[in-house]
């Protein structure tokens, strides 16, 4: 037996290792199952080329609880160790590892979320474990080592009996870390960290039936027998080719990425690309409201099958973090801090290949089937209306296939869009002005009015919608988009044509005065316009610049501070060749009061803006008009 003491500077390494490797004390298991699956897939590489002379069989990778002796066993098939590479590799080159990184990390490794890092994943053992041994057979012909660490840099080296090839490795459980001891904790970390890995892991057994047998009698009783438990799927749907999936395997992969989900996703996007990063994974359009408070974190991130983490920021473009799904790459670093991460130029690359990936699927959707497309818009806008906001590579390519739906359900492309109402919706100055309403029920009969006029309106009703017009017009000449009841539909839409007004300008004057004097100044600015004489006396229109940018300070950005607590300001358009114009100017003081305040009340209902006590106050007093 060989007794030594490993090489660190440190005497107290495994304190500091247990303080400062990792936040999250769980990702041992993922660590040494990890280990164990690269010794074995090591193994199949030498067995494919000739290097190893051995049988490669079905290796399964095995996890073991001994509550009892507060043990637990990870078992592998794999390569194996001898002696010396015992020496080398766990005393020699990890612990000088572990050295490197303690010297160069040890105030930034919390914050890091360090993986993996220098081989130190076995170390990570020392976090749960007070004494962990590793008992190992090399595929070469030579006797099997036993190694014992206590957690002091003292370890024993002595030859074993084990005859068969591969690795075990025992941690004696400490006393903190006893709730790794139970099955449920360690069926849920497997599931989480190794669900995908490509070596069958076991844990455990269950029973299965055995088929029935054909001559079977009426009292036959179904028999059972114990299988191995294998909690992980070596071959997940990401790791094969588009042409070997159906819909209903990519459907069914869903439910397994997320078992606790109830909804179909909408389509799926299968990423495959070698050169010149690699990078495979399968992402997924959930269903989505238009709410932004959507919750992400639903993309998980593996390398090589192994579970890495579901913060994929800096990756993923952040407007398809919405999205769910697996993205899967050796080429990613993670063994390093999030900033190194977003500067790194590979991460770059993959962000701009899922952008435009993404964007080829959507044009090909769009072109496939048009029909189906339009009625999964409203489920996918808010992803793709983002990303035309913060993405500009996706921007470039939206054109083809975002989609710009009108109050009747027709949808357009921008392109469309502009052909289909140049005609009618160009103004005495030569712009093109496109109509939207941002609710149908509340808007409908500044909708209804324009309509009237064959004018088409759009229904735009996300939460982000502000931001986007305004980018879309800085980038289409000619081309502005109003709210509908931002103004009276005629001041929209300028015509040449002048309206005749029935008042002399000293009769407009003097309604407007009269009017002003009872309608709250803070609020409201009055406008005269002669209007058809069959349109609406009073009409409450507000400004579509304040409102946009009221709208877009309270979603994040739109330049002007603090508008988003800025009164509510509104525009009283009062069309001055309605009857009730006249007979305001024709009543006496008190009659003049009393009908601007009914006709307010009225144009502010209309609107939704008459609310508790003069609403009550209005309904009360239209009662009592009926006696």
């Amino acid at each position: 037996m060989a007794t030594g003491k490993i090489n660190v500077s440190v005497e107290n390494i495994f304190p500091l290792i247990k303080k400062f490797l990792y936040s999250d004390h769980e990702i041992f298991l993922r660590e040494l199952v990890s280990n164990a699956t690269d010794a074995t897939l090591k193994l199949k590489h030498l067995t494919s080329i000739g290097e190893a002379k051995v049988e490669y069989g079905n290796p399964i990778i095995e996890v073991k609880i001994d509550k009892e002796n507060k043990k637990i066993h990870i078992i592998d098939q794999g390569l194996g160790m001898t002696a010396d590479e015992v020496e080398k590799y766990i005393n020699q080159v990890a612990f000088s590892g572990a050295e490197e990184f303690l010297n160069k990390y040890k105030d930034s490794a919390k914050d890091a979320g360090i993986i993996g890092h220098f081989g130190l994943g076995f170390y990570s053992a020392f976090m749960v474990a007070e004494k962990v041994e590793i008992i190992t057979k090399s595929f070469k012909d030579e006797p099997a080592a036993h190694w014992t660490c206590d957690g002091s840099p003292e370890f024993t080296l002595e030859p074993h009996a084990k005859t068969e090839r591969g690795t075990e490795i025992i941690l004696h459980v400490a006393e903190d870390s006893l709730d790794f001891l139970e099955e449920s904790k360690i069926r849920e970390l497997l599931t989480k960290y190794n669900k995908f890995m490509p070596v069958p892991i076991k844990f455990g057994t269950k029973k299965e039936a055995l088929p029935k047998p054909e001559d079977a009698g009426e009292d036959y009783k179904t028999e059972y027998i114990d299988v191995d438990n294998i909690i992980n799927n070596p071959n997940p749907a990401w790791t094969k080719q588009p042409s070997e999936l159906t819909e209903e395997d990519y459907k069914n992969f869903y439910r397994e990425l997320y078992p606790m989900q109830f909804d179909e996703p909408l389509f799926n996007i299968h990423l495959n690309v070698d050169y010149p990063f690699n990078l495979t994974g399968i992402l997924y359009f959930p269903k989505l409201s238009s709410d932004l408070q959507i919750q992400k974190d639903k993309i998980q991130l593996y390398q090589n099958q192994v579970f890495v983490t579901d913060n994929v920021e800096g990756i993923v473009p952040e407007f398809l973090m919405m999205l769910k799904g697996v993205v899967d790459s050796p080429d990613i670093p993670l063994n390093v801090s999030r900033s190194y991460l977003q500067a790194d130029g590979n991460v770059k690359k993959i962000s701009n290949y899922i952008t435009r990936k993404v964007s080829d699927k959507l044009k090909s959707l769009f072109n496939e089937n048009r029909e189906d497309f339009e009625k999964k818009w409203n489920d996918i806008k808010i992803v793709l209306e983002y990303g035309m906001l913060s993405e500009p590579k996706f921007y470039e390519k939206a054109g083809d296939f975002v989609l710009y739906p009108t109050t009747d359900d027709k949808y357009y492309t921008l392109a469309e869009l502009k052909e289909a109402i140049s005609s009618t919706q160009t103004d005495k100055n030569g712009k093109l002005v496109v109509l939207y309403a941002s609710n149908k029920e509340a808007q409908h009969s500044y909708i209804a009015h324009a309509k009237e006029k064959g004018y088409q309106v759009l229904l735009l009703d996300s939460p982000i919608v502000s931001h986007l017009i305004q980018k879309l017009e800085a980038d289409n000449e000619n081309l502005t988009f109003a709210r509908v009841d931002s103004d009276h539909i005629d001041k929209l839409i300028q015509k040449d044509e002048e309206a005749i007004s029935k008042l002399t300008d000293e009769e407009k004057e003097k309604l407007k005065a009269t009017i002003e004097a009872s309608v709250p100044k803070e609020n409201y600015t009055v406008q005269m316009e002669a209007l058809d004489s069959t349109a609406a006396p009073f009409i409450i229109t507000q400004p579509e610049f304040m409102r946009r940018m009221k709208e877009m300070s309270q979603t994040g950005g739109g330049g002007m501070f603090g508008m988003g607590n800025f009164p509510d300001m509104f525009n009283l358009v009062v069309n001055t060749n309605s009857e009730l114009a006249a007979s305001i100017l024709n009543s006496s003081e008190e009659v003049q009061k009393e009908l601007v305040k009914q006709a307010l009340d009225i144009a502010k209902l209309s609107q939704g803006l008459l609310k508790g006590e003069e609403l009550t106050a209005f309904v009360k007093k239209s009662f009592e008009a009926l006696k």
